[in-house]
Parts: structure tokens; sequence; C-alpha cells
């Protein structure tokens, strides 16, 4: 019988230890004597531990059993292990190993496979770890293993490990198939991506085309009116093109687009005499502007205004559209009781509309052949180092190096991209900030350390100073403060020469009522400086004081533009101190309210150990493969689902634990990211229901962001994936206690 208490594994540990004491084989047992008297077990335990270990050496793949400590002795090896390794023997084996699993690895891989070992069995004692490395053949052939193992103690025995082993060679070279398919593919984008710029080229010309003749009607139209809008009916949009005081309160003094119907009824309201009001209303209702301009072209209402004195004007309605259903038409407001002083006003009016329009189109014609520059360029090193690296297949070394600098030039024209979308996004109506508890400091901190391996490639100074900031917790919108303190730094590094100096400084400031107070955020270099003249254009989109021809730097001049908006939109003010050859200091300051008085700034999180299980739900094949690639070469187990429907299904059967985090790509077939949030949120099972879900999408927009937030989704990154923010934003998420 089994002896009461010990566990299997310490008999077969035992008579193993007794067969390579004595030098036999299993078989060779019953030849040296009784066999119970010379293992020390029982007959019964004896049996069962022979009949496993026979067991053993018949499994197809290899199995191993080693100690844990000291050397990490092997007590056992299989037969499909020999024959992986082509040992003849137990003798050849312990000859090549060295008897020691550390003999076994080869010694570039050694030190990477015990950490990743001893990780995963200190995170679950109960689950299968696993590693992959490589040994070389008995015939001197390097081949990969697939292991996976399990740690047990006992008392008696002591710790070790047995393991599962297949050769996955071949695998291994199918995945380098499989990245040479991946290359071919991203040349094949690329190409795609080429054909898209020379479209939105000829799109964006015949676009300037029809931009420029409704500037000609407008300014033709002009001569005499003090206001100037464009009107589109079947949208129900306004967008000014000169504005009065009569309309500058409804408008706020901004050329934005705004609903046509209400601010047609905020003016009527406003500005027109009370017995005039109905017959306005009537004349700008859209049918009754439709109906009037469908047998003329053009159409207008007099009416008086309210004041200390009354005045007559007169509103005109142009049809401009090309189509035969009246919708876009131009509106302009003018004087009729003074005809001899409108018509002084209206030609400085005039002189400064058609000055703003050459402003303006000049400001186009820049942009346009700056950008055509300055996207041209990196294109030009993407397919240069493309083919390079098409030549350098079999010097891994080169080609590396040439796909490194494919992906410089990718992030310089995505970064291009992206300043161009981010500002045509902020002149939407969509932008505006969100107030949220973050701490200055750590916002600070952030970007120095984004921006740090920048500036040290330029051997360049680069400080943080935060001594001076007392309260550090507040309440602000943190991604607009940190995308405003990145634009400012990443300028300063661009513009200090190598062995310069750039410093960040946070300064608080008075304390105001209300628990709010004044803070000022600086960055200062000592780089090139802003000649004076240029001080008052600085903040224009796309304007530099030298293109990238002449400075040697890339861009479309929009980071500067796009921080002075979020310093506005936040309610705060930006100043700038410069001198040519002595450098430049910006300085935003903003009204806060603090957390509280006596409250430092927020503890950071503890240590992250990460989550060990990915479901990655997305539907194009070429990112998933990408993605599952890059998250298991980090040691993630991810498991991926084509659409929101098979990824909702698997949480359904899913176990609480089986999927510690959820990448959710947002516009996908059948069901979409944010459709599959909500269902998840909704599960039954509290624990899986509470899964944290990552969205990775190419979805940028404010209100995509808030619909993310609306739907359960815990945060919104932007495609393509990047990988260190997307690691922080793990350890957020999964790194520190959960509040109760």
């Amino acid at each position: 019988m089994q002896e009461q208490g010990r566990p299997l594994i310490d008999h077969i540990l035992t008579l193993l230890d007794s067969l390579r004491a004595s030098g036999l084989t299993l078989g060779q047992l019953g030849e040296a004597g009784p066999a119970e008297a010379f293992s020390g077990l029982d007959g019964q335990s004896l049996r069962t531990a022979c009949e496993i270990i026979n067991f053993m050496d018949e499994m197809p793949g290899g199995f191993l059993i080693y100690r844990a400590d000291g050397e990490e002795e092997i007590l056992y090896a299989n037969r499909g292990l020999l024959r992986i390794l082509q040992c003849a023997d137990m003798a050849e084996f312990r000859e090549m190993t060295g008897g020691s699993f550390r003999g076994l690895v080869f010694p570039e891989d050694l030190e990477a496979v015990e950490k990743s070992i001893l990780h995963q069995v200190a995170a679950s004692r109960h689950d299968l770890d696993y590693v992959e490395y490589r040994v070389v053949r008995r015939d001197g052939a390097v081949r990969w293993i697939e292991d996976y193992g399990h740690y047990v103690y006992t008392e008696s025995v002591g710790g070790v490990f047995y393991v599962f082993l297949a050769d996955a060679t071949e695998k291994k070279e199918k995945l380098l198939t499989e990245r040479a398919l991946l290359v071919h593919e991203k040349e094949r984008n690329q190409r795609e991506l080429k054909a898209l710029m020379e479209a939105y080229g000829r799109e964006r010309s015949k676009i300037d085309q029809e931009h420029l003749r409704q500037l000609e009607v407008i300014e033709g139209l002009g001569i005499n009116y003090e206001s100037i809008f464009y009107v589109d009916l079947d949208k129900d949009a306004v967008l000014p093109y000169r504005l009065s005081h009569r309309s500058d309160a409804i408008f706020g003094a901004r050329l934005q687009v705004r609903p046509y119907a209400a601010s047609m009824a905020a003016y009527i309201d406003q500005w027109v005499c009370p017995e005039d009001r109905e017959a306005v209303i009537r004349a700008s209702a859209p049918d009754t502007i439709r109906a009037r301009l469908a047998g003329s072209s053009s159409c207008y209402v007099n009416y008086r205004t309210v004041g200390s004195k009354t005045q007559y004007l007169q509103m005109r309605f142009v049809a401009v559209g090309q189509t035969e259903r009246v919708a876009q038409l131009v509106m302009g407001c003018r004087r009729v009781d003074d005809e001899i002083r409108r018509e002084m006003e209206q030609k400085q009016l005039l002189e400064e509309a058609l000055n703003n329009a050459q402003l303006s189109i000049t400001a186009k014609n820049t942009f346009l052949s700056n950008m055509s520059h300055d996207m041209r360029t990196p294109l030009n090193a993407i397919f240069g180092f493309t083919a390079l690296a098409k030549s350098s297949l079999p010097d891994v070394r080169a080609a590396r190096g040439y796909l490194e600098r494919i992906e410089s030039s990718s992030r310089q024209l995505l970064d291009m991209i992206d300043k161009v979308l981010q500002l045509s996004w902020m002149d939407s109506n969509e932008a505006q900030a969100e107030e949220s508890d973050c701490s200055l400091r750590e916002i600070l901190e952030e970007v120095r350390d984004f921006l740090l391996p920048q500036a040290a490639e330029k051997d360049i100074a680069f400080t943080l100073d935060c001594a001076r900031l007392r309260h550090g917790a507040v309440y602000a919108d943190r991604e607009k403060l940190r995308q405003l303190i990145l634009y400012l730094a990443n300028n300063a590094i661009t513009y200090t020469k190598p062995g310069g100096e750039v410093a960040i400084s946070a300064v608080e400031g008075e304390e105001l009522s209300n628990q709010y107070t004044v803070y000022r955020l600086s960055v200062a270099d000592n780089g090139i400086g802003i000649s004076p003249e240029f001080l008052d254009e600085m903040f224009k989109p796309f304007t530099r004081e030298q293109n990238s021809t002449l400075s040697g730097v890339h861009g479309v001049g929009l980071g500067l533009t796009i921080a002075k908006n979020i310093a506005d939109m936040m309610g705060g003010t930006m100043d700038v101190q410069s001198e040519v050859g002595r450098g430049s200091t910006f300085t935003a300051s903003f009204t806060f309210r603090v957390q509280g008085r006596n409250a430092g700034a927020p503890e950071r999180a503890g240590r992250w150990e990460g989550p060990q299980r990915i479901l990655l739900v997305e539907d194009n094949e070429i990112n998933r493969e990408i993605e599952t690639e890059l998250l298991e070469r980090l040691n993630f187990v991810v498991e991926p689902a084509e659409n929101g429907k098979i990824a909702l299904e698997k949480m359904r059967t899913a176990a609480p634990g089986d999927y510690d985090l959820i990448l959710m790509d947002l516009q996908m077939p059948v069901m979409n990211g944010w459709e599959t949030a909500v269902a998840i949120r909704a599960l039954p099972d509290p624990a899986l229901a509470r899964t944290p879900i990552i969205a990775l999408s190419a979805n940028m927009l404010e209100s995509d962001r808030r619909r993310s937030k609306g739907s359960g989704i815990d945060a919104h990154l932007l495609k393509p994936m990047d990988l260190p923010l997307l690691l922080r934003t793990i350890q957020e998420l999964t790194g520190g206690e959960q509040p109760a």
C-alpha cells in the first residue's frame, strides 16, 4: 500500500533517486534484488511509481523533472525529450546537459527564461508557466522549445518543476514567413496612402476653387452690407463672414458655424422692432426663402431696429447653389437710411474683407507649399528605406535599422496629420474643456519623462522644477493640460541647439476665494529665439518664422496654435518673452480649483504586476496579428475575437478571472465596440461585468471619447498602438488597489 500521507510525487522521486544512485534502469530493477528493499517503498507504492514512469516514457512529447533550487539538477527526462535532442540514452543526455536544467537551455536565453518562470510562479502557483527558449541538439542544430511547467513543493522532496516540452522550430519558421508577408502588406498600405494623399490634393483643389468662387460672390454683394453670412438651409447652418455689433453677441465675435434657426431667432428677439418681428420671422423662414428664390435671384425684407434711435435695415438673401433646389445662399444686412455714410463705412469694410481674403489665400498657399514639402520628406524616407530594407533582408541588423527609420518617418507623418485633424476638431463645436481631479506634478513629470530621450539625443539639459508648487492636486482637464505643456516643451527642444537648456517650471501664485488658486506653468529655453516681428503671428495656424527648407525643422506650424487654443479653452492666458539668439519663455497662466489646501499630490499606484490574459477584439486581421504579436512578446496571453458579438459570447461563457483586460476596437461589423461594452457591463456576474475595457481606435473626436465613457469603457486610446502609453494605462487600471 502507498504510505499514508506521502504524495505520489515523493514515491516517484524516491524511486528515481534509487535508480540514479545504482546506475540501473527501470527494466533492471528486479535484477538488483527485492525491489521494495532496494527502493525503500512498499509494494503498492513501488508498482504505482513504476507505472507512472513507464507512462511518462511513452508520452509523444518531452517531459522533464528537475529541482527548483541549487544547480537545478535534472531528476528525470523521458524518451520523447531524448528524441528531440537526438540522445540515445540518459547517459548521453546527462553528458550533453551536465545533468541540470541550466545546461539544457541555450546560454543566451537562460537568464530571461528563469526570470519569466519565477515571475509566473509568483503570480500563480496553480497555473502552468509558459516560456520559449532554444536548445542545441546533439548534432549541433539549434531548435526552439515550448515549455509548459508547474512548480510543486513537498516537505520531504522540496521544490521541483515538472515540465512538458515540445519542438516549436517549425512554428517559429512559419512566424518568420508571416512577418515577411506583413512587410509586404505594409508596403502595399504605403502605396495606398500615397494614392489617398494624391486624391486628397485633387479634392482640396476643387474645394479651394469653390471657396474662391463663393468669396467673389460674397465680396461683390458685401459693398454696402454691415454683416454677411453663408447659410445652408438643408443643414440648418450659418457661417458669418463679417459681423456687426448687432451680431457679435450671437456669434461670440468668432467666425464659427452655428444653427441658422436658433441664431436668427436670437437676432430677431434682440434687435428687430417688436412691430416688425412677425414679418422678419416669416421672411427668414426656410420655406419662404425657397419659394421666393424659386422665381428670382434674390429677395429681401426691410425692418426697424430697437435702440435709442430707430434705424432701418434691409436683410437680403441671394441663392448661390448650383442645384435646382434652393439650399445654399448668402445673407446680408445693410443700413438703408443713410446711404452716403453707409457707403463710406462699407468701403472700409470691403477693404478689410479683401485684405482678410488675401491673407487667407496667402496663408493657404504657404500652408500647401510647406505641407507638400514636409509630407513628401518623410514619404521619400519611407519609400527609400523600404527599398533598402527589401534589399537587405539577409542582413538582419541593417534591415532592422532601416525599419526603425521607416517607423520614425511614419510617426513624423502621422504627427503632421494628427495636428491638422486636431486643429480642425478644436475649431468645431465639439471642443470643450472638462474638469476632473488631477496632479500638476504628475502631468509635468509625465511630459518630462516622455521628451527626455528626445532631449538627450540632442545633448540638451532638460529639467523640471516643482519646488514652488504647494498644492499640486487640482481640478482641471488633465489631457488638454498635458497636450499644452507637451507642445510647448517639444517646440523648445526642437528649436534649441545641441548643448542647450530647456526647463519646465510650475509656480503656485496667489490664492483666490472659493478654493481657487492661480498657477503659472512655464517652458524656458536658450534656443534660437523669436524675432519681434513674428511674435504677433506665431499663434496663427500654419505659420512658421522659417520653413523647413531654411530651418531644417519639419512640421506644419500648428503646435503653438493648438497650445494657445487649449489655453483659451481652459480660461487661461499665454505670455511669451523672447530674444533672437538668447531663447524664449512661454508662460501659461490658469486659475484652478484646489482639491484640498492640506492635501498633497495623490499617491502613485503600487507596483504593477500586470494582467496575464487579454481579450483582443479587433475586426482587421492585420491589426489583430500585429497587436497579438506585440502583446505576446510582453508575456501577455492574448485571445482574439473578430467582432463585438464574438467577444460578448466569450465573456458570457467565461469564468471570473479568465480575462484580466479587454482591448476593444470601436468600428467593427456585426456589433461595434460601444455596443459591446454596454452589453458586457450588463452581464449578470459582477466580476465579469467589471472587467477593465480599453478602447483602441482611430476615432479621435471628443464626442467619440464621451461616447466611450458613457458606454462604460475605462480608457480611450488612439491607433496606431502606442505601447508605452498602453502599458501605463493598463498599470493605472490594474496596478493598484481598487476602491471598494
